[in-house]
């Protein structure tokens, strides 16, 4: 018997759907005929009880094709304006095909600050989820229009893996112009093999994908990989399937073994710990020696001052920040319960000792366990 085995319609209740701009665009623009055979198989599986978050591409697509652009402009103000116009037509089509099962959608157009504020994702979250409660589809795309690059959140499948962990979904589903993901670039090699399954995320695993984005889009297979390692790490399985197949949603909802299944770990991490670990901006950076390393990396403890041997950046208290072996490896995400300054003067020492150092003791630990997840490549499963 496998573990984890895909979840069947019964079972999901909440699912976020990403299709890429390769499945929404054609020759002459916006492939109406994939919106609304997708929209039609989103209608259905509403009508089981199935709450669905759509996380579309295709704005920029659109827009290079109705302004008659055979690339993407360079230029950050060229490419805003070309989402702009794209980003009009490309909600009009969808609201169009989902008015024709009777029903209605939202636009929602997020950057990345939207999301590492933690009063701003919970109030995007509480949005949603009315919508949802209101069986109103989410359609969301990044905020292309005012976005540069210190608020960009790099692509529409790191988005999708982000609202996946922001409303808890049961499993996500990413619809792109290929079957799965597979041991080399099938574009290229007549022999390729598809990987139908996914148990363990590695290094390795992103050898196979060709970091080649389509000429519409900004997301290659290796950023489906990445948006995988996300969402996987959380507890959230996620499936990477060809958009054009006959029912493909339906398909995938019931367990039919389609693409690429990737194994979520089987504890579901808190919300609180996705948006730690996998969507906040990290403020600055720790460096630990082998020792505490090891305590969290296996034994789940704490982060305490004397583990710590550098401190890089500027943060205030609460602040988000990575943790690093003395490697430089990664291990993980934490909100700091010291600032920057005050870190690096009880580096070092033991947490009996911090006052005598600060004066004051608010914490013994730097960074509590319950604000730590571990992100690195031998987090446990």
């Amino acid at each position: 018997m496998k573990a984890n085995p895909k979840p069947k319609a019964d079972a999901i209740r909440r699912a976020v759907v990403k299709v890429g701009s390769n499945v929404l665009t054609a020759e002459a623009g916006l492939n109406i005929n994939a919106i609304q055979s997708i929209s039609s198989q989103i209608c259905r599986l509403l009508d089981q009880g199935i709450q669905i978050i759509l996380v579309s591409s295709g704005a920029m697509a659109s827009g290079m094709k109705k302004m008659a652009f055979s690339r993407r402009p360079e230029a950050i103000p060229k490419r805003q304006a070309i989402s702009a116009i794209g980003q009009a037509d490309l909600i009009r089509e969808w609201e169009k095909a989902f008015e024709r099962f009777g029903y209605k959608v939202a636009q929602i157009l997020l950057t990345s600050e939207d999301l590492a504020s933690r009063k701003r994702y919970l109030n995007a979250r509480n949005t949603m989820n009315t919508l949802l409660e209101w069986q109103v589809v989410p359609i969301i795309n990044e905020n292309d229009t005012v976005m540069v690059e210190e608020i960009k959140l790099g692509d529409n499948d790191n988005l999708a893996a982000m609202i996946a962990l922001l409303l808890d979904a049961d499993i996500f589903f990413n619809l792109t112009d290929i079957d799965g993901l597979y041991d080399k670039d099938p574009r290229v090699h007549g022999d390729a093999r598809l990987i139908p399954r996914v148990a363990t995320y590695s290094r390795d695993i992103e050898k196979f994908a060709g970091d080649i984005p389509g000429a519409l889009g900004t997301g290659g297979m290796l950023s489906k990989l990445k948006a995988a390692r996300k969402v996987t790490s959380s507890g959230i399985p996620m499936v990477i399937a060809q958009g054009y197949r006959s029912d493909i949603l339906i398909r995938l909802a019931a367990g039919e073994p389609q693409g690429t299944f990737f194994v979520p770990r089987e504890r579901k991490l808190n919300r609180k710990k996705c948006w730690i670990g996998y969507t906040v901006n990290p403020q600055g950076c720790l460096r630990v020696d082998a020792g505490a390393a090891r305590a969290l990396l296996r034994n789940g403890k704490s982060l305490l001052p004397s583990g710590i041997v550098d401190v890089q950046g500027q943060f205030s208290v609460g602040a988000a920040v990575s943790v690093v072996d003395d490697q430089g490896q990664m291990i993980g995400n934490g909100l700091v319960n010291y600032n920057a300054r005050d870190i690096r003067a009880i580096m070092g020492i033991k947490s009996s000792q911090i006052k005598d150092r600060l004066g004051q003791k608010t914490y013994d630990e730097v960074i509590h366990r319950d604000n730590l997840v571990i992100t690195g490549e031998k987090e446990q499963r």
